[in-house]
C-alpha cells in the first residue's frame, strides 16, 4: 500500500516497522488473542504514540490500522478502535522516562510468565540466558495495570535496563528499533523456554559462572543491538513477505 498523503514518511516507516512487530509475534506463537501490547513513539515533538487497536488480532495489524494516542492515552487521530488502557498505562511510563525507548514490546508467553513465577527469575543456565541478564530488572506484580501511581515505581525498577521480567505477568523489552527490541525479546523468550525446558528434565542445573556473566556484558551490546539485531531483521521481513504478507498496508 502507498503511504497516506497524510502521514509523514516518517511516520509511516515507524508504523510499517510497528506492525511487522506484531505479525512476528504472531508467528512466533507469542501473542495473546487481543491482551498484550507492542508501542512505537512517533516522530516528531508531539509526544505521540502508536499502539494496536484492541480487539485486533496481532496477525491483522497493519501499518495503517494502528491507533495513534498522546501521553494520556486519548487518540489524535480517527480510529473505529479503542486503546486498551492498562497497556497505554504500562508503555507511556516507559516511553515517557526512555529517551531510547522508540519501541517498547510486552508480551504474556508462557515460558515468560512461568519464569516470572519463579523466585530467582532467570537463571544463568545457557548462553541465551547471558545476554538478557546483562541488562535485566523485575517489577513486582500490583494487579492489573489500571493504576498511574504504578509508573513511577516500574519506571524505578526499570532505571537504566532494556529488559525487564513483571513478575506473575510477562517480559518486556525496549530499544532504539524495532530490530532492537526485537532481538532482545527473542533472546530473553528463548532463555525462558529453555530455562522451563530444563527444570523440567529434573536434576541440579550447571550455572555458568559468575566471571564469564560479567564479561559477556562488554559483549552484549554488539550481539543484542548494532550488528546482530540489524543483521536478522531484513531476513525477518522476508519471512514475513512468504508466511505474513500486508503488514506494510
Amino acid at each position: 500500500m502507498a503511504k497516506p498523503a497524510h502521514i509523514s514518511s516518517e511516520e509511516w516507516g515507524v508504523r510499517c516497522d510497528l506492525a511487522a512487530l506484531y505479525r512476528l509475534a504472531a508467528l512466533h506463537g507469542w501473542d495473546d488473542l487481543i491482551f498484550t501490547h507492542i508501542s512505537a513513539r512517533v516522530p516528531g515533538p508531539e509526544h505521540h504514540f502508536l499502539i494496536n487497536p484492541y480487539g485486533m488480532m496481532f496477525e491483522e495489524i497493519t501499518a495503517s490500522s494502528l491507533v495513534k494516542v498522546d501521553q494520556a492515552g486519548e487518540k489524535v487521530a480517527p480510529s473505529d478502535y479503542n486503546v486498551n488502557p492498562a497497556g497505554f498505562i504500562i508503555h507511556s511510563a516507559v516511553h515517557e522516562a526512555r529517551e531510547d525507548a522508540r519501541f517498547v514490546m510486552h508480551l504474556h508467553t508462557v515460558a515468560g510468565i512461568a519464569v516470572s513465577a519463579q523466585q530467582e527469575g532467570l537463571l544463568p543456565i545457557s548462553q541465551h540466558s547471558l545476554f538478557p541478564l546483562a541488562s535485566l530488572s523485575y517489577h513486582g506484580y500490583e494487579g492489573v495495570a489500571l493504576n498511574p501511581d504504578e509508573k513511577a515505581r516500574l519506571v524505578a525498577d526499570l532505571g537504566g535496563t532494556a529488559l525487564m521480567i513483571l513478575r506473575n505477568h510477562g517480559l518486556l523489552t525496549l530499544g532504539h528499533s524495532a530490530a532492537d527490541t526485537f532481538l532482545k525479546m527473542f533472546m530473553l523468550q528463548r532463555a525462558c523456554e529453555i530455562q522451563i525446558a530444563a527444570q523440567a528434565g529434573g536434576g541440579e542445573l550447571i550455572r555458568i559462572p559468575a566471571p564469564i556473566l560479567a564479561g559477556i556484558r562488554a559483549q552484549s551490546d554488539k550481539v543484542m543491538r548494532g550488528s546482530g539485531a540489524e543483521l536478522a531483521w531484513p531476513g525477518l521481513l522476508r519471512r514475513l513477505s512468504r508466511q505474513s504478507p500486508g503488514h506494510d498496508d
